[in-house]
């Protein structure tokens, strides 16, 4: 749930950028994480939804530093979250733990709803989103063979049709733009992490798993969710997310091969 260690990483060494200065609450706080990754995304949005100033530091998956072996010794993964010399791992842990340790303020509200059912009702659909539609979208970037492509495409669409309807439920039919209302909350950050990567998929081999046809709540959804002042800089380009789902194909073909080979 909500780490990755599964991708290519096109660089080379560390690389450090300063998350964009904002208002709020100042503290040591860094994010170990890969530019591509959907769930080191989803915790820089939410930093910046809270207003916290934060440093970004890229990973090398390939040459992991010992700030984040030390950091994340269990699954050695990012993103790692580090605030006052403590790390927290796992992006939705790092999400609610962000939401409760700053404060809401008219300009940063809460991340997730104050009412209890509410609350668990959210939990769960970004549970669902990690569950069941993270692995559909990266088994079509990964699929060896055509066949295999459309049937995880099929597996991530059914997964798509339950958001739709959780959308409608939660949201849409009090008019609501975003999951988490007004604003956005949990589940946005959930799904909207992943927003560069199922445009990718659109465009390598033509499969819409957010759809207007199919999901128009979700597609309408998505439009708003890459406007939001917290996704802009953090959401990678589409034309990235394609270069680098390439090398992810890359890496599987090779891998095929070789096996095959032996």
């Amino acid at each position: 749930m909500g780490s990755y260690n599964t991708v290519v990483q096109p660089g080379g060494n560390q690389r450090k950028r300063r998350g964009k200065a904002m208002a709020g609450k100042d503290d040591d706080v860094k994010v170990l994480g890969l530019v591509m990754s959907p769930f080191a995304i989803r915790v820089c949005i939410a930093l910046k939804l809270k207003g916290v100033s934060y440093e970004y530091i890229e990973e090398d998956l390939a040459n992991k530093s010992e700030l984040l072996l030390s950091s994340n010794p269990v699954h050695k993964k990012i993103p790692v979250l580090i605030h006052g010399g403590k790390p927290i791992c796992e992006s939705l842990v790092i999400v609610y733990y962000v939401d409760e340790a700053w404060a809401p303020s008219p300009t940063s509200p809460s991340i997730l709803p104050a009412d209890p059912y509410d609350r668990a009702v959210a939990r769960f659909w970004a549970a669902y989103v990690d569950d069941k539609m993270v692995p559909g979208m990266v088994g079509v970037l990964r699929a060896a063979t055509e066949e295999e492509r459309a049937a995880k495409a099929d597996e991530t669409l059914a997964a798509m049709a339950q958001l739709e309807k959780a959308f409608a439920e939660v949201a849409a039919k009090n008019g609501k733009p975003f999951f988490g209302g007004d604003s956005v909350g949990y589940v946005d950050l959930a799904l909207g992490c992943n927003l560069h990567f199922l445009e990718a998929i659109r465009r390598l081999h033509g499969v819409a798993l957010v759809d207007a046809g199919k999901t128009p709540l979700l597609a309408a959804w998505a439009e708003r969710f890459v406007q939001v002042e917290a996704a802009k800089g953090v959401v990678p380009d589409a034309d990235d997310a394609v270069e680098f789902a390439r090398k992810i194909q890359a890496r599987v073909a090779a891998a095929a091969a070789s096996t095959a080979a032996k």
